[in-house]
């Protein structure tokens, strides 16, 4: 891959949160920048910071969950750039409630959004990069797809699924000279509670797990430019994170014992998990 200062970069999510924190990173290095997102208003905002960290950056509105604007986007891309070597599946919503109590409405509202939006902007956007025979897809999940957690079911899957779908391209872009990155964080300050559906005590809950960590997005954005800089596959910013991930493959029962102790801990106030352990 090109070093971050000759790279072309499609970020959805990008008007805030991490999604803005990569933005800024990526143009603080002399890249240029597409900043997608649905709110237009905070897009533009980015695209000036960005333009005024040192890149070059164009707003794109583009709502994950429509194909036609998808398409539009790498249109966009296409006619600006003539390509495109990085593609960023940043956007993403947050939910709690368990498999029993969270309604089919609210299933199908985050997996359009957290896994298909994420499939359709590959799906758009790979061409391209097979095409030019380089490039380097970047899946933000989190370490709720390592770790899943009582009474987060639906965010657990789509993450769990974005994990999948990275491995997944991981081997079917290699003979492409495409490579493939999943980040999976654990807590660190962001705005993705304002999309939260679910129970009130959940977010109070996310919030305070959130101030209380010692990492920023900034920060998580400076590791994925190192994986895609290394071609790493796994970027997980966060050192329990990674904990989480190798106990899981070593140990897993022991793993699944403590994790179903620690999410009844943590949930058990907010979600129906029963009266006891199995």
């Amino acid at each position: 891959m090109a070093k971050a200062s000759k790279q072309r970069v499609f970020i959805t999510g990008a008007a805030s949160g991490l999604g803005r924190a990569l933005a800024l990173a990526f143009g603080r290095a002399g890249a240029r920048v597409a900043v997608a997102d649905v709110n237009t208003d905070r897009a533009d905002d980015t695209t000036a910071d960005v333009a005024d960290a040192g890149g070059e950056a164009i707003s794109i509105h583009c709502d994950i969950t429509d194909d036609d604007q998808v398409s539009a986007a790498a249109e966009a891309v296409r006619k600006a750039w003539g390509g495109i070597d990085v593609v960023i599946n940043n956007a993403g919503v947050a939910a709690a409630g368990t498999v029993a109590d969270t309604t089919i409405k609210d299933w199908g509202w985050i997996i359009d959004i957290n896994l298909l939006g994420a499939v359709r902007v590959c799906r758009t956007f790979l061409p391209m990069m097979q095409e030019a025979g380089s490039g380097h897809i970047v899946n933000v999940a989190s370490v709720a797809g390592v770790v899943q957690s009582p009474g987060m079911a639906s965010y657990n899957v789509t993450k769990a699924g974005m994990i999948a779908l990275s491995e997944t391209l991981r081997g079917e872009m290699a003979g492409h000279g495409i490579g493939v990155s999943v980040v999976c964080p654990s807590f660190f300050t962001t705005n993705l509670l304002e999309s939260y559906r679910g129970p009130k005590p959940g977010v109070q809950l996310a919030d305070k797990l959130m101030t209380r960590s010692s990492l920023t997005a900034d920060d998580i954005a400076a590791a994925v430019i190192r994986a895609i800089d290394k071609n790493e596959f796994f970027v997980f910013g966060h050192r329990e994170a990674s904990v989480a991930y190798h106990f899981k493959r070593l140990l897993p029962g022991m793993f699944y014992w403590s994790t179903e102790r620690a999410g009844r801990k943590l949930f058990g106030d907010i979600v129906d998990l029963g009266d006891g352990d199995r």
